[in-house]
């Protein structure tokens, strides 16, 4: 399939031949899995390829520290890893050390950060949102209203047109009654990009908290938590960070607020002394009060090959890779697919958005379909029609970019999707 019907326009191919020419993070591509060189894999804030290192790291692990130190190895590196592996990832979330770590699932650290936010704001009743927050943080922040007793509300602020938010809006509707702002800081659909800095100073100027959700921002566009004053923060790690399907996530507490606040899930890893095995609790005067049960540590070790690649390439790099990725994107959308139904479903103002690019079409989960089944294009699809296409910078190229528009338009001019029936996956 590679090499038909290439346009070979400057405006084109030969722009995006130039383009990777010329790319400082080229060479990353080679540290990454791929045993396929026509797929293009445009999933990549989903689910992230597999660092070459991963599997070194793995059996390293395997065959070594759990094959030959067994339970000696969680005095030679397990046990501290939540904490050294978070304060890596604080490095890519402007975060210092001692205030990020590695546990459990995003979902689940969100609620214990919520329900630890509420608890130091008793005599306010309202948590902000918006349309644009992950399905799952809407779902989790309406279990902590019902656990606490129904004595808060949960407010989502709308969008108009389905791709940004109000900003002006959004700032004015939080109050004197707001106890929580919770956001993603990129929305998992349109890709909006949130302007983080200015929430969280209009939100402690009215007294509330913040929490923001990284999941589709962390290693694909700066993040300040130190500088911006955030209050709380997760993540997953399974997305730029290349993780690894399911791995866990993390979550940040601000300094200060570390011994002001307690998880509402006890367990012994969070404990003072947890080897004292004390009937009584006592958090441990540090982040790691957030930890609860054993990590995973095979899970965790997995993460840090990919982190570690994104600290060689820098965050400031990769967000320039990341503006002109979806940039060229753009430009090839309005030249060849704005006139074959689709519409574009992200923000056009690079200040706007984060490393992915949304397409809109009534056929969309139809040509989702055509996508992955016969032209070996991997994106993924969100309701009701947006067609996710994720421009990892570490591992995509400017002609990936030139060939799967290519292809988009070939499914639609072709009607290569017709053939493909709209009823839904379990898994889209």
């Amino acid at each position: 399939m590679k090499g038909e019907n290439r346009d070979m326009t400057p405006e084109g191919l030969q722009a995006a031949v130039q383009m990777d020419a010329a790319d400082e993070l080229a060479p990353f591509r080679s540290q990454f899995v791929s045993h396929d060189p026509d797929l293009l894999y445009m999933d990549g804030n989903s689910l992230g390829r597999m660092p070459r290192a991963t599997a070194q790291r793995l059996q390293q692990a395997i065959d070594h520290e759990w094959a030959q130190g067994l339970v000696r190895s969680w005095n030679n590196g397990w046990y501290e890893a939540p904490q050294k592996l978070g304060d890596k990832i604080g490095r890519l979330i402007g975060a210092g050390p001692g205030q990020v770590v590695v546990c459990d699932s995003t979902s689940v650290n969100l609620f214990k950060l919520a329900v630890a936010a509420l608890s130091l704001r008793p005599g306010r009743q309202r948590i902000l949102t918006d349309a644009f927050n992950f399905p799952s943080d809407l779902y989790v922040l309406q279990g902590c209203i019902d656990l606490l007793g129904g004595r808060h509300s949960l407010q989502v602020f709308p969008s108009q047109d389905g791709i940004v938010i109000d900003e002006d809006a959004l700032l004015d509707a939080i109050d004197e009654d707001t106890a929580l702002v919770t956001l993603s800081h990129v929305a998992f659909k349109s890709g909006f990009r949130n302007n983080a800095q200015r929430i969280t100073q209009r939100a402690h100027a009215a007294g509330a908290l913040v929490l923001w959700d990284l999941s589709h921002s962390a290693g694909a566009v700066p993040v300040d938590l130190d500088g911006w004053g955030v209050d709380f923060a997760v993540g997953c790690t399974y997305k730029y960070l290349n993780g690894g399907p399911g791995s866990p996530a993390y979550l940040y507490v601000r300094r200060d607020l570390q011994t002001a606040v307690r998880s509402p899930i006890w367990g012994w890893f969070g404990q003072h002394s947890p080897f004292a095995f004390e009937h009584d609790y006592r958090p441990v005067e540090d982040v790691r009060r957030f930890l609860a049960g054993t990590p995973p540590i095979l899970s965790l070790l997995a993460i840090e090959p990919g982190v570690d690649l994104l600290l060689e390439a820098g965050i400031d790099r990769i967000f320039r890779k990341a503006v002109s990725l979806t940039s060229f994107f753009i430009e090839l959308f309005d030249r060849d697919l704005s006139s074959l139904g689709f519409t574009l479903g992200s923000p056009r103002s690079p200040d706007q958005r984060g490393a992915h690019i949304s397409l809109r079409h009534p056929q969309g989960y139809q040509i989702n379909r055509a996508l992955i089944e016969e032209m070996n294009v991997i994106p993924d699809f969100r309701e009701p029609d947006n067609i996710r296409l994720g421009l990892a910078p570490l591992y995509t190229s400017y002609q990936d970019v030139w060939e799967t528009v290519q292809r988009l338009k070939r499914v639609v001019v072709e009607k290569r999707f017709e053939k493909f029936s709209p009823e839904r996956q379990a898994v889209t």
